[in-house]
């Protein structure tokens, strides 16, 4: 299996989304939106965004 992102809406009628690994375990979750069009945004961010992001250890 492919890494993948699942959209989903929840009970509180919300829009999510998890990132999942190749293994099937989940890596990543988004806040709750409230439009599907907005989760989708939030999805095509991590992907621009996370090859560049960098590590900062706190």
């Amino acid at each position: 299996m492919a890494a993948k992102f699942e959209l989903y809406k929840d009970k509180k009628g919300e829009y999510r989304w998890k990132l999942l690994a190749t293994n099937g375990q989940v890596i990543a979750v988004g806040e709750g939106y409230t439009s599907k069009d907005s989760a989708k945004k939030g999805i095509e961010s991590v992907k621009k965004n996370a090859p560049t992001a960098k590590v900062s250890e706190i």
